[in-house]
């Protein structure tokens, strides 16, 4: 009996869950500037043999613009996080992923999967609840949680010892978030029914907002534009 009730009581919650979503592709217009090469140490040359360059903007097929950060701005309820703790990783002097979205109150881990020296400094915002923290990683396999109790859009990774080394943190009060791909496509997944503010983020090129009404069960389009910026001389 207790089983029968404990898979009604699971069907019922399962049910609740909203299949909504919204997805689209995020474009870029305008002449970004070039990338730059980045001169590396000895030890970062060996295990990037190909170079690096910055990654300002990334553009991919039909002026898909990657590493944009699209999230519910208004209309999302705040929602405890749930789920693996997600990863910030080190490899070959750069980090990975270069953009990452994670909850309010999280808590995620940064490791370096680098023979080498690295250490994982986090810079939020003054004036913020999110604390700077610094630590060092001096091993290969190392890894550290973190976790940052309030929103912070976009909140700055760097490592000291490897000043080319930046990596960006969307953190906000709830699990509706998406990063966009190589192409510039993203997709926010159990949206629950509602009248919502979505931006997408971009560190360079600014941001720009849509107002989107979902309902249950609906796969809702919404692209973005967004326009590369004349950086100032």
């Amino acid at each position: 009996m207790k089983t029968t009730l404990s898979l009604l009581t699971l069907a019922a919650v399962a049910g609740t869950v909203s299949a909504a979503e919204i997805s689209g592709k995020v474009k870029l217009t305008g002449t970004p500037p070039p990338e730059k090469q980045i001169p590396l140490d000895a030890a970062c040359g060996k295990a990037s043999p190909n170079g690096l360059t910055t990654r300002h903007y990334v553009v991919g097929a039909d002026k898909g613009f990657a590493n944009v950060f699209v999230y519910l701005k208004e209309g999302a309820k705040p929602t405890p996080p749930t789920g693996p703790a997600p990863l910030l990783d080190q490899v070959n002097c750069e980090y990975t992923p270069y953009v990452l979205g994670v909850q309010a109150g999280q808590s995620f881990n940064v490791k370096n999967s680098d023979p080498v020296l690295h250490n994982v400094h986090a810079m939020p915002k003054p004036g913020t609840a999110n604390k700077e923290k610094n630590v060092g990683q001096p091993l290969k396999g190392m890894t550290t949680p973190f976790m940052f109790p309030a929103s912070e859009v976009l909140l700055k990774f760097k490592c000291d010892v490897h000043p080319w080394m930046f990596a960006y943190l969307g953190v906000v009060d709830h699990p509706y978030f998406a990063v966009t791909d190589k192409d510039g496509n993203y997709k926010i997944t159990g949206v629950p029914a509602g009248d919502y503010t979505v931006e997408a983020f971009h560190l360079k090129a600014g941001a720009t907002t849509a107002k989107v009404k979902v309902g249950a069960d609906d796969k809702k389009s919404q692209d973005f534009t967004l326009e590369a910026k004349t950086p100032t001389p």
